[in-house]
């Protein structure tokens, strides 16, 4: 909430044309450059999606209506 993550998202999509995952990214990247942990969930109008974290590990998932539902912890 410090680091107005959502704006910043937004903003870097809006201003720089990043994808949705180059936003978030970036993000999170100025997070740990700041000394802080966490991660985000960011989805696009298209329905793109990305999850970048700088922990050790995040709870997240997904689904696809061609696939399974999908649940991760830690980082791939």
């Amino acid at each position: 909430i410090r680091g107005s993550v959502a704006y910043d998202i937004a903003a870097q999509m809006d201003y720089e044309k990043k994808s949705v995952q180059d936003a978030a990214q970036a993000v999170v990247d100025k997070l740990t450059d700041r000394g802080g942990t966490g991660g985000v969930i960011a989805m696009d109008g298209k329905g793109d999606f990305a999850m970048p974290f700088n922990t050790e590990g995040m709870y997240r998932g997904y689904y696809f209506s061609d696939s399974k539902l999908t649940v991760k912890i830690y980082k791939d």
